[in-house]
């Protein structure tokens, strides 16, 4: 039989054994104080995830990709990581891929057993064709999720690198990865039930890594967004702005700016700034691999 006792994740709370018998507000703020736990976890794990965005943005700029490999709670958010990277930073879907087990269809609905299986992990691993310079980071609170711990023994055979994000100390996925990022943020207020500070610790790591990688690999001015895709009316609004708060112009010449540059938000910027053509400003973007300070920097 499995035995789940020494997991931080499946002990029980002291500070909510009476949670049948709480009041919505006792419950609302017993729940807020310990995600306060999530927070302090986090911050102990910084050198490990800032690490792990020095390997991603290694891999992006190599032609990597970054795949997130999870089940359950864990595989929903590294989905979730994954496909919102092409609107906010305009990068391909294939740049950061997320696998769950079960497949997509997991995302809504469990899938029985799926979790547990020793050979579909590296089965989707090898759907998605990965290669050497990609790399694999599994995802799960217990650090024992056999789709994910098998997955990355094949990534780390082929030659990836291999980073485990659990919720508890000397686990199995940490003990297969070239580096463990660990935030430890306590049992859950509803025991065993990780989709709660064990999840919120799993998508604060999560942001930082994408961002931190996208910021990396040049889709970040300042702090704004200058690859944001144009999908619906809000982003159009979007990208205006972004344009205005980064050159300082009218909205009129953000427009125009906008039209000349086929819609981006990034060589619009750079037309502005260099003040030069189109095709000047692409130039400049590509000497600076799409880095808009390197290339002002350039020209100062």
């Amino acid at each position: 039989m499995l035995d789940l006792t020494k997991l931080t994740t499946e002990t029980r709370n002291k500070n909510t054994m009476n949670l049948d018998c709480m009041t919505p507000l006792e419950i609302a703020t017993i729940m807020n104080q310990e995600d306060e736990n999530a927070i302090r976890a986090v911050r102990q794990v910084l050198p490990e995830i800032a690490k792990t965005i020095e390997w991603c943005t290694k891999t992006l700029n190599d032609g990597g990709r970054i795949i997130y490999m999870g089940a359950g709670t864990s595989g929903r958010l590294g989905l979730l990581d994954a496909v919102e990277c092409p609107p906010t930073f305009g990068v391909s879907p294939d740049m950061v891929i997320g696998l769950i087990a079960g497949g997509e269809k997991a995302f809504i609905k469990a899938v029985e057993g799926a979790e547990d299986s020793t050979t579909l992990g590296e089965k989707d691993l090898k759907e998605i064709q990965l290669i050497s310079k990609d790399i694999v980071i599994g995802i799960a609170a217990s650090g024992r999720t056999p789709y994910v711990v098998h997955g990355m023994k094949y990534a780390k055979s082929i030659g990836c690198k291999v980073v485990a994000l659990v919720c508890n100390k000397g686990s199995e996925m940490a003990e297969n990865a070239d580096l463990a990022i660990e935030p430890i943020p306590g049992p859950e207020v509803l025991s065993g039930s990780t989709r709660l500070k064990s999840g919120t610790v799993q998508k604060m790591v999560l942001n930082m890594i994408s961002t931190g990688s996208m910021v990396g690999i040049g889709k970040v001015y300042q702090n704004l967004m200058v690859d944001v895709m144009q999908t619906n009316e809000k982003l159009v609004t979007r990208a205006e702005n972004i344009v205005m708060e980064a050159t300082g112009c009218h909205r009129i010449t953000a427009e125009e700016m906008l039209k000349e540059a086929g819609g981006s938000v990034k060589l619009a910027i750079a037309m502005i700034l260099f003040q030069c053509s189109r095709t000047e400003a692409e130039e400049r973007l590509k000497r600076s691999h799409g880095h808009i300070r390197l290339a002002l920097n350039e020209i100062n």
